[in-house]
Protein backbone atom coordinates (compact mmCIF):
# COMPACT_ATOMS: atom_id res chain seq x y z
CA UNK A 1 0.00 0.00 0.00
CA UNK A 2 1.63 3.70 -1.12
CA UNK A 3 1.85 5.86 1.79
CA UNK A 4 -0.72 8.69 2.21
CA UNK A 5 0.10 12.45 0.86
CA UNK A 6 -1.85 15.17 1.93
CA UNK A 7 -0.87 18.28 0.77
CA UNK A 8 -2.41 21.39 2.30
CA UNK A 9 -2.39 25.18 0.96
CA UNK A 10 -2.60 28.62 3.54
CA UNK A 11 -3.88 31.82 2.26
CA UNK A 12 -3.74 34.79 4.38
CA UNK A 13 -6.57 36.80 3.82
CA UNK A 14 -5.85 40.40 1.90
CA UNK A 15 -6.19 43.62 3.15
CA UNK A 16 -9.29 44.21 5.35
CA UNK A 17 -11.15 47.79 5.55
CA UNK A 18 -8.90 49.78 7.64
CA UNK A 19 -5.32 49.03 6.39
CA UNK A 20 -3.01 47.21 8.52
CA UNK A 21 -4.32 46.88 12.24
CA UNK A 22 -4.65 44.59 15.06
CA UNK A 23 -8.02 42.74 14.62
CA UNK A 24 -8.14 39.69 16.64
CA UNK A 25 -11.87 38.54 16.74
CA UNK A 26 -13.22 42.17 15.14
CA UNK A 27 -15.00 41.36 11.69
CA UNK A 28 -13.65 43.65 9.29
CA UNK A 29 -14.51 42.36 5.52
CA UNK A 30 -12.03 42.39 2.76
CA UNK A 31 -10.98 45.89 1.10
CA UNK A 32 -10.99 46.50 -2.68
CA UNK A 33 -7.56 45.88 -2.47
CA UNK A 34 -7.64 42.97 -0.55
CA UNK A 35 -10.21 40.80 -2.45
CA UNK A 36 -7.73 42.03 -5.49
CA UNK A 37 -4.65 40.71 -3.57
CA UNK A 38 -6.45 37.25 -2.84
CA UNK A 39 -7.50 36.34 -6.32
CA UNK A 40 -4.03 37.21 -7.32
CA UNK A 41 -2.46 35.17 -5.48
CA UNK A 42 -4.77 31.91 -6.74
CA UNK A 43 -4.61 33.30 -10.17
CA UNK A 44 -6.84 30.92 -12.38
CA UNK A 45 -4.94 27.84 -10.78
CA UNK A 46 -8.16 25.26 -8.87
CA UNK A 47 -5.77 22.48 -7.39
CA UNK A 48 -8.30 21.69 -4.62
CA UNK A 49 -10.43 19.29 -3.50
CA UNK A 50 -12.00 21.75 -0.44
CA UNK A 51 -11.62 24.56 1.18
CA UNK A 52 -11.62 25.31 4.53
CA UNK A 53 -11.90 28.51 6.15
CA UNK A 54 -11.74 30.90 9.28
CA UNK A 55 -15.06 32.24 9.96
CA UNK A 56 -14.48 35.43 10.39
CA UNK A 57 -15.62 37.70 7.11
CA UNK A 58 -12.01 38.46 5.80
CA UNK A 59 -11.29 34.90 4.93
CA UNK A 60 -14.78 33.74 4.74
CA UNK A 61 -16.41 35.73 1.92
CA UNK A 62 -13.60 35.00 -0.30
CA UNK A 63 -13.35 31.45 0.82
CA UNK A 64 -17.34 31.10 -0.21
CA UNK A 65 -16.62 33.08 -4.04
CA UNK A 66 -13.64 30.44 -4.45
CA UNK A 67 -16.10 27.78 -3.53
CA UNK A 68 -18.80 29.23 -5.89
CA UNK A 69 -16.57 29.50 -8.77
CA UNK A 70 -15.44 25.77 -8.75
CA UNK A 71 -18.27 24.05 -7.17
CA UNK A 72 -15.92 22.72 -4.31
CA UNK A 73 -17.22 22.15 -1.21
CA UNK A 74 -16.53 24.82 1.00
CA UNK A 75 -16.31 24.00 5.78
CA UNK A 76 -16.01 26.71 8.35
CA UNK A 77 -14.29 25.85 11.27
CA UNK A 78 -14.45 28.36 14.23
CA UNK A 79 -10.78 27.13 15.44
CA UNK A 80 -9.03 28.52 12.41
CA UNK A 81 -10.19 31.87 13.86
CA UNK A 82 -7.24 34.63 14.61
CA UNK A 83 -5.55 35.08 17.97
CA UNK A 84 -7.21 37.70 20.31
CA UNK A 85 -5.11 40.63 20.72
CA UNK A 86 -7.40 41.89 23.95
CA UNK A 87 -6.73 46.06 24.96
CA UNK A 88 -5.07 46.24 21.06
CA UNK A 89 -7.46 45.02 18.87
CA UNK A 90 -8.49 47.60 16.20
CA UNK A 91 -5.68 49.75 17.03
CA UNK A 92 -2.66 50.13 14.60
CA UNK A 93 1.11 49.40 15.77
CA UNK A 94 2.03 53.46 15.66
CA UNK A 95 -1.32 54.24 18.26
CA UNK A 96 0.12 51.19 20.86
CA UNK A 97 3.70 52.12 20.29
CA UNK A 98 2.58 55.93 20.92
CA UNK A 99 0.56 55.35 24.08
CA UNK A 100 2.48 52.27 25.56
CA UNK A 101 6.59 52.65 24.00
CA UNK A 102 8.55 49.37 24.38
CA UNK A 103 5.60 46.73 24.72
CA UNK A 104 5.29 46.21 20.89
CA UNK A 105 8.85 45.40 20.41
CA UNK A 106 8.84 42.85 23.90
CA UNK A 107 5.71 41.22 22.39
CA UNK A 108 7.67 40.72 19.03
CA UNK A 109 10.47 39.36 20.56
CA UNK A 110 8.97 37.11 22.82
CA UNK A 111 4.74 36.76 22.70
CA UNK A 112 4.82 34.24 25.20
CA UNK A 113 5.76 36.00 27.98
CA UNK A 114 4.91 39.61 26.89
CA UNK A 115 0.90 39.37 25.68
CA UNK A 116 -1.11 42.12 24.73
CA UNK A 117 -3.37 42.91 27.74
CA UNK A 118 -6.33 40.97 28.10
CA UNK A 119 -5.29 39.14 24.90
CA UNK A 120 -5.47 35.29 24.21
CA UNK A 121 -2.56 33.30 25.87
CA UNK A 122 -0.16 31.74 23.44
CA UNK A 123 -0.78 28.13 24.99
CA UNK A 124 -4.47 28.16 24.68
CA UNK A 125 -3.84 29.40 21.00
CA UNK A 126 -1.12 26.86 20.06
CA UNK A 127 -3.63 24.50 21.49
CA UNK A 128 -6.90 25.31 19.30
CA UNK A 129 -5.29 26.24 16.01
CA UNK A 130 -2.45 22.93 15.91
CA UNK A 131 -5.88 20.42 17.18
CA UNK A 132 -7.45 21.59 14.34
CA UNK A 133 -4.59 21.17 11.73
CA UNK A 134 -4.04 17.51 13.04
CA UNK A 135 -7.55 16.89 12.69
CA UNK A 136 -7.89 18.28 9.08
CA UNK A 137 -4.87 16.40 8.44
CA UNK A 138 -7.25 13.35 9.70
CA UNK A 139 -10.20 14.00 7.77
CA UNK A 140 -8.74 15.03 4.42
CA UNK A 141 -5.89 12.79 4.50
CA UNK A 142 -4.69 12.43 0.81
CA UNK A 143 -6.50 15.30 -0.55
CA UNK A 144 -5.20 18.48 -1.30
CA UNK A 145 -6.74 21.28 0.21
CA UNK A 146 -7.15 24.79 1.03
CA UNK A 147 -7.10 26.65 4.20
CA UNK A 148 -8.03 30.20 3.99
CA UNK A 149 -6.62 31.73 7.44
CA UNK A 150 -4.69 34.93 9.26
CA UNK A 151 -1.58 35.77 9.71
CA UNK A 152 -1.34 34.78 13.45
CA UNK A 153 -3.52 31.65 12.41
CA UNK A 154 -0.83 30.27 9.30
CA UNK A 155 2.35 31.43 11.70
CA UNK A 156 1.37 28.78 14.47
CA UNK A 157 0.59 26.28 11.92
CA UNK A 158 3.99 26.62 9.97
CA UNK A 159 5.72 26.56 13.68
CA UNK A 160 4.16 23.04 14.49
CA UNK A 161 5.48 21.76 10.94
CA UNK A 162 8.58 23.29 11.51
CA UNK A 163 8.72 22.68 15.17
CA UNK A 164 9.40 26.10 16.16
CA UNK A 165 9.66 27.54 19.93
CA UNK A 166 6.47 29.32 20.20
CA UNK A 167 8.57 32.54 21.88
CA UNK A 168 10.12 32.57 17.58
CA UNK A 169 6.45 33.00 16.27
CA UNK A 170 6.80 36.45 14.98
CA UNK A 171 9.68 35.16 13.02
CA UNK A 172 7.61 34.34 10.16
CA UNK A 173 6.79 37.09 7.80
CA UNK A 174 2.73 36.65 6.22
CA UNK A 175 2.14 39.13 4.09
CA UNK A 176 -2.08 39.56 3.17
CA UNK A 177 -2.72 37.44 0.64
CA UNK A 178 0.39 35.13 0.29
CA UNK A 179 0.18 31.57 -0.17
CA UNK A 180 2.26 28.75 1.53
CA UNK A 181 2.19 24.86 1.22
CA UNK A 182 2.81 21.90 3.10
CA UNK A 183 3.10 18.53 2.13
CA UNK A 184 2.52 15.75 4.85
CA UNK A 185 3.77 12.29 4.35
CA UNK A 186 1.84 9.67 5.87
CA UNK A 187 -1.17 9.78 8.86
CA UNK A 188 -1.12 10.60 12.96
CA UNK A 189 1.93 10.72 15.21
CA UNK A 190 4.63 9.50 12.39
CA UNK A 191 3.42 11.68 9.62
CA UNK A 192 6.55 14.01 7.78
CA UNK A 193 5.32 17.52 7.23
CA UNK A 194 7.27 19.24 4.80
CA UNK A 195 7.13 23.31 3.90
CA UNK A 196 6.97 23.15 0.25
CA UNK A 197 7.59 26.91 -0.41
CA UNK A 198 5.86 29.77 1.59
CA UNK A 199 4.60 33.46 1.17
CA UNK A 200 4.14 32.87 -2.50
CA UNK A 201 1.21 31.91 -5.24
CA UNK A 202 -0.08 30.30 -7.51
CA UNK A 203 -0.31 33.04 -10.10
Amino acid sequence: MSETVTVIDLLRHGEPIGGRRFRGSLDDPLSTLGWAQMWAAVGEHCPWEAIVSSPLSRCAAFAQALAERYALPLEIEPELREIGFGAWEGRTAAEIDAATPEVLGRFWRDPLHHPPPDGEPLPRFQVRVTGAWIDLLERHAGRHLLIVGHGGMIRMVLRHVLEMPLTRLWRLEIPYGALSRVRVYGRGATAEPLLVFHAGSLA
